[in-house]
């Protein structure tokens, strides 16, 4: 059972980071935009039994809840940090989900997984960092000749500087290795 260390605000309005004492997962990040996509997680189905929750995100000591905009934060909080503490701490089975996440794509040619794996590098050197302080992340969904198609995760799906200011700053940095690649937020 997690216990809350803090609750810390993040660029979105409509989210806020929860520091925890113990890890729910070990590197294992799990994102949910809706109560459909939570139903095999328990964390995640009862945070969005909570009226007004529109994304969960979270992986090894933080999780971050987005809201719709329209509940008052200090009650909200106090109604979310029931099934967080009841939630249950990372274990032997989450070591399980990081062996079987590790299996390397196969749907791409040698050359394709050295342009993403010089990509994921750059991203995670300067801008993951960044992004997992405010309480969310970067997921890499695809990768063409001229295409670098990304998916904004937790307090980054919703915010309104993600989809201008960040998403021009990724292509900039991309665009150091690869000059010719353009970026798209899905």
């Amino acid at each position: 059972m997690p216990k809350i260390a803090e609750v810390e605000y993040t660029p979105n309005p409509n989210a806020r980071k929860f520091v925890l004492k113990e890890p729910l997962t070990w590197g294992i990040a799990r994102s949910f935009d809706n109560a459909g996509a939570a139903g095999g997680d328990p964390l995640a189905a009862a945070l969005f039994d909570i009226e007004h929750v529109t994304n969960v995100y979270y992986v090894d000591h933080w999780i971050t809840v987005t809201q719709d905009g329209l509940a008052p934060w200090d009650e909200l909080l106090r109604e979310l940090a029931v099934p967080i503490r009841e939630a249950a701490a990372a274990d032997a089975a989450t070591e399980h989900m990081v062996a079987a996440a590790a299996v390397a794509r196969t749907d791409m040619d040698a050359a394709t997984l050295e342009r993403l794996d010089r990509i994921n590098a750059l991203l995670d050197d300067q801008i993951r960092p960044y992004l997992q302080n405010d309480g969310g992340n970067l997921e890499v969904i695809d990768l063409t000749d001229t295409q670098l198609t990304v998916h904004y995760q937790g307090a980054c799906g919703s915010c309104p500087s993600s989809t201008s200011g960040t998403l021009s700053a990724i292509e900039n940095i991309v665009r150091t290795i690869e000059p010719e690649l353009e970026v798209v937020a899905v």
